[in-house]
């Protein structure tokens, strides 16, 4: 699936002291050297590059030899067990599934790693000083105490791109394996990678952003820890993302240029994979993947609770399902496919994962023939509707009748839909639904069961046209979880309503109902110039502007801790950040909708 980035207003601003500003240095060349003097300043005995997967090394490690005084450069690859083992090894994660894996909850880097191969390595090593380099690479010379370390870092989305490419490096390799494929990323290497940097970073001596090359930054660890303690204490922006789809809309082209995005099927305003821009003081700017808070400022980040039950998660996903059309489209054009959710014991038992997926569809923009597909008819046989779906899918051939078994709902402005696991659901079309969600997959995975999707072609991003394969169809997931909810008990229990919570001349708070089973709280905040909110310290909160232009969100206690979001942009809020205001940048009501988890789940 391509991804598109939109970095317009993503930078967060934060500040360090001045001594530390001063290490950090920006751009390859300027990175390079730093390097290179930091080994020469120590005298070490050798240079050991680690890094996430997509590191440029055959540029890196060549300059960094030829500063060293052509100093001979080995990769880590050999201290791996041989493909076929890791093959084997992955096999209990990766799974028979065509479709999901199982998290690999609890494994390390270690358990690919051959104690054997590690000392014929070090042992085969030159006399003499030597750069180490490659994911795993720290594990070498693991006790020297003159080696210089160095931590290279990559966000998710270049890197998967490689990985679309064919072009991705993994551990145990030196040349890109063309058969690597999305489910070993997702369900083992991203844990086994987020575990060892965890466990490493402190470690090292030096830092290096390494997402382009030639813009690469280098600082120490220590300046790079401050940059990341800085942020957990501040509301944050992340790189929204784009990625069309058979039912990609375009209302997108007259909010944002996303040169190459061709529709707007899934856009994504906040998520466990998405990166953060860093702007410090001097101007200088660094991405990074958002997960690299959660290594030493969890609890401040996402809260007590969410950092003990839900380990490296970021458990808040936040959508922006486009769907306007300039000319009237058949549903079968403008709706997501009919799908469902499962819930948090599901997803333990079968995948590993700490949180299921429950989902809301609040409705932001509403166009004529706004609709969303939600629950069963009253009078639709669900039996049949098993049978039909799997009769599409075997055939090939799309259910004539499809509408008789869905129930549709028409759409305004400030509608809200729970979606508890089970539910039968798809965003209609003709709308832009603000989708709040939990998040279960570390990676940025998400479960989605799909039951029909009318049979039609899905996009194919290389030729720019709807004649992709139809996407695959998850039947057997889909109708184990289905709750088969009817259009009655979805009018009385998902349909919900905001209630007022509190009122002042400055602003007004409203919370919409809720389920038992529904994980999070939905709230609004209107005003025209100014309101208050606060995290308790506890809650880690996404706030969306969906009426309004720009506003500022600030510490009350130290206003320098801010930042600025535009309309139909999020903010992650850290549980510690405690009371602050929201501003309004201009004139005219404003309203910002709050994701946050129930007080009651994190009494459990």
């Amino acid at each position: 699936m391509p991804i598109y980035e939109n970095r317009h207003n993503a930078e967060n601003q934060i500040r360090i002291a001045p001594e530390s500003l001063a290490m950090v240095n920006n751009g390859f060349e300027a990175s390079i050297k730093s390097i290179a003097a930091a080994v020469q300043q120590r005298k070490s005995c050798c240079l050991i590059l680690d890094g996430w997967y997509g590191i440029d090394w055959k540029k890196i490690v060549p300059v960094l030899q030829k500063q060293l005084n052509n100093a001979p450069a080995l990769s880590c690859s050999p201290i791996f067990y041989p493909a076929e083992q890791l093959a084997e090894l992955k096999k209990e994660w990766i799974t028979e599934d065509p479709c999901f894996g199982k998290v690999n909850d609890s494994g390390t880097i270690d358990d690919f790693i051959d104690p054997a191969r590690v000392t014929a390595f070090e042992n085969s090593c030159p006399d003499g000083f030597v750069i180490i380099y490659g994911s795993g690479a720290l594990k070498c010379f693991s006790d020297c105490q003159s080696a210089l370390r160095c931590y290279f870092d990559m966000t998710a989305d270049p890197m998967l791109w490689q990985m679309w490419n064919g072009e991705l490096i993994p551990i145990g390799a030196d040349e890109p394996r063309k058969d690597y494929a999305w489910k070993e990323y997702y369900y083992n290497d991203f844990y086994i990678l987020q575990r060892h940097k965890a466990a490493w970073l402190g470690k090292c001596d030096l830092y290096c952003e390494a997402v382009e090359t030639e813009t690469m930054t280098a600082m120490p660890v220590a300046v790079f820890q401050e940059i990341l303690a800085a942020l957990a204490n501040q509301p944050m922006k992340q790189i929204r993302t784009y990625s069309p789809g058979p039912w990609g809309a375009y209302r997108y082209r007259q909010l944002w240029d996303i040169p190459g995005l061709e529709n707007n099927a899934w856009n994504r305003l906040a998520g466990a994979d998405l990166s953060l821009l860093i702007e410090l003081e001097n101007g200088v700017k660094i991405n990074i993947p958002s997960v690299d808070l959660l290594i030493d400022n969890a609890v401040a980040f996402v809260g007590e609770f969410p950092a003990r039950a839900y380990p490296g998660l970021i458990p808040v996903e936040i959508w922006l399902d486009d769907g306007y059309f300039p000319t009237p489209q058949p549903a079968e054009r403008t709706s997501m496919p009919i799908h469902n959710h499962p819930g948090t014991e599901y997803t333990k038992r079968h995948f590993n994962e700490p949180l299921g997926r429950y989902e809301t569809y609040y409705i932001v923009e509403a166009y004529p023939g706004a609709n969303t597909w939600m629950g069963f008819n009253n009078d639709a046989c669900t039996e049949q509707w098993d049978t039909e779906c799997r009769k599409s899918w075997q055939d090939q051939k799309p259910i004539p009748d499809w509408k008789n078994y869905i129930a549709n709902w028409q759409t305004n402005v400030g509608d809200l839909f729970l979606i508890p696991e089970g539910t039968t659901h798809g965003h209609g079309g003709n709308q832009m639904v603000l989708e709040m969600d939990t998040c279960g997959n570390a990676a940025g995975g998400e479960y989605s069961f799909f039951g029909y999707d009318f049979m039609r072609p899905t996009w194919d991003d290389n030729k720019k046209t709807m004649t992709g394969k139809p996407m695959k169809m998850h039947l057997e997931r889909y109708f184990e979880i289905d709750k088969g909810f009817r259009a009655d008990w979805v009018q009385k229990n998902l349909r919900a309503r905001p209630v007022v919570t509190a009122w002042n001349q400055e602003y007004s708070r409203d919370r919409y109902t809720t389920l038992p089973q529904m994980p999070f709280e939905i709230d609004r905040i209107h005003f025209m110039k100014r309101a208050e909110s606060s995290t308790e310290g506890k809650y880690l909160q996404a706030a969306t502007l969906t009426v309004g232009t720009s506003v500022i969100i600030r510490s009350k206690a130290d206003p320098s801790r801010c930042c600025r979001i535009e309309r139909l942009q999020c903010a992650l809020i850290p549980a510690g950040f405690g009371d602050y205001e929201i501003i309004n940048e201009d004139y005219g009501a404003s309203t910002v909708v709050f994701w946050q988890l129930k007080d009651s789940l994190m009494q459990d």
